[in-house]
């Protein structure tokens, strides 16, 4: 007995076999806790899978809860209760459910799982108050916002907004130069919106 899904992607080379937790409100927000993470997708090399095994694995723990294979067909991967999701980067993108007339698994709380995962991994690797963060636009950025941004090591660090660009682009006090911010490019908040620590 199981609550079972397959998870592959739009070439159909892997699959990885989830025998738990397999309804879209866990494997939602797995994705976006790999996302958050800054790991590679599994669409584009062999790290994302990897990565997604790992969190699946800590998060699940035993021998049996997640397997890893060549993926055959639809019809032979279909491992029925939650049927088959195929993502591209870390979203769903298509989905090919397990029978006519399926109904979705709506039990977990998107917010909760993203900390599940979390707790499961090591201490050094938890996201922590990233899961905290406020999402933002980064026009609405004001003096003092702490933006979290993804460190190249993989850690989640955050800097205060200190000012803009002469082109109004929001400046972060991550790398100075004798108090200029606008001298190195990593300053510069060039993403549509950001994570922050909540405002007080």
């Amino acid at each position: 007995m199981g609550n079972r899904a397959v998870i592959t992607t739009p070439d159909r080379q892997i699959g990885i076999y989830l025998h738990w937790n397999g309804g879209r409100d866990t494997v939602e927000p797995l994705l976006k806790y790999c996302e958050l993470k800054g790991y590679r997708a599994p669409s584009a090399d062999t790290y994302g899978w990897a990565r997604l095994c790992q969190v699946i694995g800590n998060f699940f723990g035993g021998a049996l809860s997640v397997g890893i294979g060549r993926y055959t067909d639809d019809d032979s991967m279909d491992p029925g209760d939650n049927g088959i999701y195929i993502i591209e980067g870390w979203k769903i993108v298509d989905r090919i459910p397990p029978y006519d007339g399926f109904i979705e698994q709506d039990e977990h709380d998107f917010d909760e799982m993203l900390r599940a995962f979390d707790e499961s991994m090591p201490e050094d690797e938890r996201l922590g108050g990233v899961l905290d963060a406020d999402e933002v636009p980064s026009s609405e950025l004001i003096l003092g916002d702490e933006v979290w941004v993804l460190e190249f090591d993989g850690h989640w660090k955050h800097y205060p907004m200190v000012g803009t660009t002469e082109d109004g682009v929001p400046l972060i006090a991550r790398y100075d130069h004798d108090g200029d911010w606008s001298w190195n490019s990593n300053n510069h908040v060039k993403t549509e919106s950001v994570l922050i620590v909540p405002r007080k």
